[in-house]
Order: structure tokens, then sequence, then C-alpha cells
């Protein structure tokens, strides 16, 4: 079982605000408390599986109510970047199969059955972004970026091929010197300590090309569905582009509102 955190100027690494401190102009305190709250996560003050301080510990060191730190935590437990244990407070998320799963990859079987597919990688380089590259990634010039092409199975049966483009600046030695798993959102945040906590996605029918025919076994010009999607950190910077083409002979996107 994780370990609460305490108040203390190691693990809140933030001073306490002076008494009766002015919020910045046009701030209010939700805003204050959820912006440093939101910059700890970013900076990694509690880590994945941490337990932070209790609402009164906050409300204390931040000068604020306890109901202005609850909404704000509860904000971010709607935002799946914060989940709460009945009697044990609340905690870092962590990505996990399940999550992965469930938020973040949305195509299932007709039956509506869902499985996290297999992975078999490609290719993968360090190399110069195109310049999509660079525009979807937000990357200044002379960035490098990691990118690596896999096939994924559902059932042993290849299904998905895609393309995958990294700043190499947040993760040095991917691919090379560390071998792609086939969660990647809870290896980057187990690994390179990054957060993916939002996901962009545009979808659009495509047609196989010869050698995605030939990887997945279908006919050459067969339709496909494209999954054209940006991950973002949790400051709001793009930090993964992938683009999955998918043979949904046996499959269909499915997504959850509300």
């Amino acid at each position: 079982m994780a370990k609460k955190a305490t108040v203390s100027a190691a693990n809140l690494n933030k001073p306490a605000p002076q008494k009766n401190a002015k919020t910045k102009r046009g701030q209010t305190k939700y805003q204050k408390v959820d912006n440093i709250i939101r910059q700890r996560l970013i900076d990694n003050v509690w880590k994945p599986g941490d337990a932070l301080p209790s609402e009164m510990q906050l409300a204390a060191e931040l000068d604020v109510s306890q109901g202005t730190v609850r909404k704000a935590l509860n904000d971010m437990v709607t935002e799946n970047l914060l989940f709460r244990r009945q009697g044990l407070g609340t905690f870092v998320s962590e990505h996990t199969e399940r999550r992965a799963l469930f938020l973040y990859f949305s195509i299932v079987g007709n039956d509506g059955s869902r499985l996290l597919p297999e992975s078999n990688i490609l290719a993968c380089e360090e190399k110069m972004p195109t310049e999509v590259e660079a525009e979807k990634l937000e990357l200044s010039q002379g960035e490098m970026i990691v990118q690596f092409r896999r096939i994924r199975f559902f059932n042993e049966v290849p299904t998905l091929v895609e393309t995958i483009s990294l700043p190499l600046e947040h993760f040095p030695g991917f691919g090379t010197d560390v071998e792609p798993p086939n969660n990647l959102f809870r290896f980057y945040q187990s690994e390179y300590g990054v957060t993916v906590a939002k996901a962009e996605e545009h979808l659009k029918a495509v047609s196989a090309s010869a050698e995605e025919a030939a990887l997945l076994n279908i006919e050459a010009g067969a339709p496909m569905l494209e999954i054209d999607r940006i991950a973002k950190m949790l400051d709001g910077r793009p930090v993964e582009w992938r683009v999955s083409h998918c043979d949904t002979s046996n499959y269909r996107y499915v997504t959850e509102r509300g």
C-alpha cells in the first residue's frame, strides 16, 4: 500500500504562502490551488502512486478553504490525473493495462469485447523530423525525434499498423538502449517521468497500401480506419504523434461520452 506523503519542505518542494497573501491579479483561489497542484504533478513532486497530503493539510499550506482544495482535487480525479481510495486519501494516477485499454484505446471487437493488442516492432530510429512531424510535436529547429513502426495483433491476428513519433528530448535511448514495450503510456511514465494527461484524435477512412496489405494479410486498397492522435503531457505540450491504420473487418471504433 502506498505510503501517505506528509507536509514538509522535502515532499511539497514549495514554500507555504504568507498568511493573507494575495493571489495573482484576476486569479481566483481555486485557480491558484489548481495551478499549484498541477505544477507539482508536472514536476513529479508527487510521483505516480504517491498519496497527496490531506485536504486539510493542503488547505492550511495554501491558505484557502478545504472546500476549494476539494473542488480542485475532484476536477483532477474526473480527468483521471488523480484517484481516491476510500479511507486512504487521494493518489496520483498510474497508467495501468486497464486504464490504457479503456481510456486510450477505442478499438473493440464487433461483439463489443475489449482486448489490449500485442505488438511487434518493425523499425525504430532517431532522425530529424519532417516539417509535419515538427509541427505536430511543436518542435524547435534542430530538435530530433524517435520514430518507430509496429504491427499490433488481436488474438494473434495482425490488425493495426502504427507509426509513432516522439521528441528525442524526452526519450533519450528510446528504441536503441531501451526496447519499446507494448503499453507505451505506462512506460513513458515509469521510465521517463512523462505522464500523458490527454489525447486528441482525428479519424478518417483510408485504403491499405501494398506494404500494409502484406503486413496485415489483406488486399491492397482494402478500406481501413486511420486514427491520427496527438498525446499531450500534463502541461499541455504534445509528447507523442501516433498514426494507426486499422483493418476493421472484425473490429470497430467505439467512444463513450458523459
